[in-house]
Parts: C-alpha cells; sequence; structure tokens
C-alpha cells in the first residue's frame, strides 16, 4: 500500500493534534476552485482559497474567501486597519509564503501573517483549505483552522446578492 504523501501542513497539524482529513485529486494548475469543489464531491461554499495582499504600509495580509467569492479589496483593507490592500503578483508568491498558486495553503507559511477567514466558514462544521500542495486539500473544522492559523473571521468578499 502507497503511504500517503504529508504536507508540511499535515506535520504541523499533526503536532498540534488537530483532527484533520486529506483528500488529493489529480494536480491541475488550470483547474478553478469550482472544479476542484465538484471533483472533491463538495458545496464550493465550504471549499476555500488563499489569497495573500500587500497593504499600503508594506505588512502582508492572507485572507481566506469561498472559492466562488472575489476578496473585496476595501473590506480586506478595513479588517486589517490599512488604508488599502493590493494582491501581490504570483511570482512573489512562493519567495514569500513558500507556496506556489493553487497550493497556498494559511497553514505553514514561511512567515506567519494576519490572516483573515471569510465569517462563512463558521457556518460550516467542516471546510477545505489546501494542504500546502497542488492536488491535495485538508479538511478540518473552521475552529481548528483558526487555531493552527492565528485567523480571525471577517465579511471579506464582494458581496454579489447572497449567493455565498
Amino acid at each position: 500500500m502507497k503511504k500517503e504523501e504529508k504536507t508540511n501542513v499535515m506535520r504541523i497539524l499533526d503536532a498540534k493534534k488537530t483532527v484533520y482529513e486529506s483528500h488529493t485529486y489529480e494536480p491541475d494548475p488550470t483547474k478553478t476552485g469550482e472544479e476542484i469543489a465538484a471533483i472533491l464531491g463538495e458545496d464550493p461554499r465550504k471549499v476555500f482559497k488563499t489569497l495573500v495582499t500587500q497593504g499600503k504600509s508594506g505588512q502582508y495580509y492572507v485572507f481566506v474567501v469561498p472559492v466562488g467569492a472575489e476578496l473585496d479589496l476595501k473590506k480586506a483593507a478595513k479588517a486589517a486597519g490599512e488604508k488599502a490592500v493590493a494582491m501581490i503578483k504570483q511570482k512573489e508568491l512562493l519567495p514569500l509564503t513558500g507556496y506556489v498558486h493553487g497550493g497556498c495553503s494559511p497553514i505553514g507559511m514561511k512567515k506567519a501573517f494576519p490572516t483573515w477567514v471569510h465569517e462563512t466558514a463558521q457556518q460550516f462544521e467542516r471546510m477545505f483549505v489546501s494542504a500546502g500542495k497542488v492536488g491535495i486539500q485538508i479538511e478540518l473544522a473552521p475552529g481548528d483552522l483558526a487555531a493552527a492559523a492565528g485567523c480571525k473571521y471577517a465579511d471579506i468578499i464582494v458581496d454579489d446578492g447572497g449567493s455565498v
């Protein structure tokens, strides 16, 4: 039997004795978050993507939002106490976080950045985030994610009339 691949995220969660389940799929960096949710057979509102921004002050911030939602940069800036935040360039992601696009997790970045999860995560028993590698997601309780990544909750997505 093939031994399950452990990512740094999984090792961190194991060390904290956090209960989680890993889910693998064929790695394809062209897949959207909604397509990954469908592959996992999950509601896309429970599958979250990790976005990294930089504020006017130069500080970096991490925002975790449902895969079908768009980060509201004004709400994100307000949550972070910044005048404005902007998405970092994709080429900056790996050197800054240690993760590649499509495999960025709020857990286990090279440096801990202030992190917010969209408040809808709290309505689910379990949610999904990247396990730190394209092709692997972890499923865990929102409170366990908050504890592992030092997250706070906030309304940080573009309001689309309530579909999220």
